[in-house]
């Protein structure tokens, strides 16, 4: 069905209401290989039983973080075979750090929708309330929807990224993936077979599985906090990044980084494989 940009752009999804324990949290850290040095107290702080401290990426995943079957692109205005959808950006920001348990009622509204002539760029915001109505976290997302465009839209931008400095990086980093990271991390609520499915992934072009964006996503957020934060995950107001390549379990991935203006801005890329891009765009910003 094509897109009616005029339907999804005057809609508010139905709010979704969910709730995380701190159980959640150290499942969802050592999706992200938290614990790679388990006598390391830095590391044991984002395992800790009761109250772990939690990264913000946390927020991307949460409202979905229980569910056990892939995902629909079916909304008002909007239906897509999931099929055609590529992860394009995610973006998290919060006004205070996440809470080690806690719920909250996240409500979705589409800001944007680019026509790219064979394609169609979605944008779309969250944001996460407690009870209370405090606000925990804003997500912001881009999905490339293959085929869905040519609908006489506007363009928009050619890139909303952060750029990185004409000059080598301040600091390179080693993000190490582990063989089975994308069977630990599919638990978090992504169950789309293109992560655990060999003949699947085959079908799709890939020689194997290939490991979720929001694990490699979390990675770099986590490195970048370990490396440049001393692992502290309250001193991280936003991050994003875009998802330009696909990376795979048992790599090591390498993220340049640079210090800019107050903000952390870099590139990861796969050595393995000629230095394939796999995230432009990432940018943290420091409270």
């Amino acid at each position: 069905m094509p897109i009616d940009v005029d339907v999804a752009l005057a809609a508010e999804l139905e709010p979704i209401e969910f709730s995380w324990t701190s159980s959640d949290i150290q499942l969802y850290h050592l999706g992200l290989g938290a614990g790679a040095d388990p006598v390391d107290p830095r590391e044991l702080r984002y395992l800790i039983d009761d109250n772990p401290q939690v990264l913000p990426t946390f927020g991307n995943v949460a409202a979905s973080f229980h569910l056990t079957k892939p995902p629909t692109v079916q909304f008002p205005g909007i239906d897509i075979e999931l099929s055609r959808v590529l992860h394009a950006s995610e973006q998290v920001s919060a006004p205070a750090p996440l809470p080690a348990s806690g719920s909250g009622k996240a409500v979705t509204r589409f800001t944007d929708i680019w026509d790219k002539g064979k394609a169609a760029v979605i944008w779309s915001e969250t944001s996460v309330t407690a009870p209370d109505g405090t606000l925990l976290w804003t997500q912001r997302r881009s999905i490339f929807a293959r085929g869905e465009g040519g609908f006489g839209g506007d363009r928009g931008p050619s890139s909303g990224a952060a750029t990185t400095p004409e000059r080598a990086p301040d600091l390179e980093l080693d993000i190490p993936i582990l063989p089975q990271q994308a069977l630990l991390y599919r638990l978090c609520g992504d169950r789309n077979p293109l992560h655990s499915d060999p003949e699947f992934a085959s079908a799709a072009g890939f020689p194997r599985p290939i490991l979720h964006g929001l694990c490699t996503y979390g990675m770099t957020c986590k490195a970048l906090t370990d490396a440049m934060l001393d692992g502290d995950t309250s001193a991280v107001g936003s991050y994003g990044a875009r998802f330009a390549g696909v990376a795979f379990p048992g790599e090591t991935l390498k993220a340049a980084v640079w210090k800019e203006d107050g903000k952390l801005l870099g590139t990861v890329t796969a050595p393995s494989r000629e230095d394939a891009v796999v995230l432009t765009g990432v940018e943290l910003v420091p409270v």
